[in-house]
């Protein structure tokens, strides 16, 4: 498989797995239109292992709140089984 399509496919299982919990309420990354961006990150963080891609790919990803005046790291809005979830997605490339 070329890399294109596995950013494409991994950006798809990213859309519909992976999501943003914000109290009660559970953002998934392909409606917030993070899903590409954190599907590039893992790919070219694939050599440091499944567990170090995601922490690093999380944490090198900014998320605008309100105006875009602010960001905050994508990890600080993973849960840990998210975080566990994109790690076996990981492992199953």
């Amino acid at each position: 498989m070329n890399s294109q399509i596995q950013i494409s496919d991994l950006e798809n299982i990213i859309s519909e797995k992976i999501f943003i919990k914000i109290e009660k309420w559970n953002l998934y990354l392909g409606d917030a239109g993070l899903a590409r961006n954190l599907a590039l990150e893992c790919i070219s963080n694939l050599d440091k292992g499944s567990k170090n891609a995601a922490i690093t790919s999380l944490e090198a990803i900014n998320v605008k709140i309100g105006d875009g005046d602010q960001t905050i790291q994508l990890s600080k809005l993973i849960t840990s089984s998210q975080i566990c979830d994109l790690e076996e997605i990981l492992d199953n490339l």
